[in-house]
């Protein structure tokens, strides 16, 4: 996996984990600890997941060694 894209996608998991964390804490404390935990670890691995599809997998600027004149291909 490229570094670049791991590192977007943890960044993004500890961003989520960290919200979900203080938004629980704060405005829903009649909610018990243990589901508490589950909703933080559940809203971190589906951002991972989110973020797993959303970012892309290779650089936005490669260029394919096979086109090196820059020419559209004919259809």
């Amino acid at each position: 996996m490229n570094q670049r894209r791991l590192a977007y996608i943890i960044v993004s998991m500890v961003t989520v984990a960290v919200f979900a964390a203080l938004m629980l804490n704060h405005m829903f404390e009649e909610v018990p600890k243990n589901h508490k935990i589950l909703i933080i670890i559940s809203a971190t691995l589906f951002s991972g997941l989110f973020a797993r599809f959303l970012f892309p997998t290779e650089h936005p600027d490669y260029v394919d060694p096979k086109n090196v004149d820059g020419q559209k291909k004919d259809k």
